[in-house]
């Protein structure tokens, strides 16, 4: 596939809170290789964006479109090998740098896993480990830090080399030299993958092709960090709160 994504008539509730609006979006198009940020307070339905793309839900009203083909007329296995997928807290098994990588593309060579950590600028500190891509990362990661289990995280992304990446509040805990290393990696390979990510920090998103700002389930604004700086009061309170 390419990787547009559109969004046709989409409304969405939990079925625990049928009354409650989670997601209520009539017309969105994501065009191939775009890159889309995702902003907007807590509960506003960015995690639930995420979640229906992926089909962990289904819409209650509408559609959802990869290139020309509804998500719910193809199995779930053919549509998520079409997406890699980024979380908050990524999972670091206890085996080698190499073998965590490899989580993205099992048969993939050593050439391939070192450039994608080469992208996800995640090689200097491999390099630095005892044993380099042989290290074992202990129970959970234990040996490394959370900006560095992110960088492990988004090379497997890179690795699997999936139309479509979802990143979900990668920098949300790190400090400002992890977070500058992730906006380089997401920067590496922005333009030949559709990327959508998740951001409470607007640092890593500010050059976004676009940005959505949601609120209680619906784009409330769109557009450019400095047209939304001019045109949304609440963006624009956001990113003063975070010294932008």
């Amino acid at each position: 596939i390419k990787g547009s994504i559109t969004f046709n008539k989409v409304k969405f509730s939990y079925p625990m809170r049928e009354e409650y609006s989670a997601l209520d979006i009539p017309k969105l198009i994501i065009h191939k290789n775009e890159k889309v940020a995702l902003v907007g307070l807590s509960g506003a339905g960015k995690t639930t964006f995420f979640q229906l793309i992926q089909r962990l839900y289904n819409t209650n009203k509408g559609s959802i479109l990869i290139d020309a083909y509804p998500i719910n007329r193809v199995s779930k296995s053919q549509l998520r090998q079409q997406i890699a997928y980024v979380p908050q807290e990524p999972v670091i098994f206890s085996k080698s740098v190499v073998d965590n990588i490899r989580v993205g593309r099992v048969n993939a060579s050593l050439a391939e896993v070192e450039t994608a950590a080469k992208l996800a600028c995640a090689e200097e500190f491999i390099n630095d480990l005892p044993q380099g891509y042989n290290t074992l990362l202990g129970e959970r990661g234990l040996l490394i830090s959370v900006g560095q289990k992110q960088r492990i995280a988004i090379a497997r992304a890179i690795l699997r080399d999936s139309p479509i990446l979802l990143l979900d509040e990668a920098t949300s805990s790190l400090d400002a030299i992890s977070e500058n290393a992730i906006k380089t990696a997401i920067d590496n390979i922005s333009g030949n993958k559709t990327i959508i990510v998740i951001a409470h920090r607007l640092a890593t998103v500010k050059n976004a092709d676009r940005i959505l700002f949601l609120e209680k389930g619906k784009i409330e604004n769109e557009g450019s960090h400095k047209g939304l700086m001019r045109t949304s009061n609440k963006y624009k309170k956001l990113a003063e709160l975070q010294f932008l």
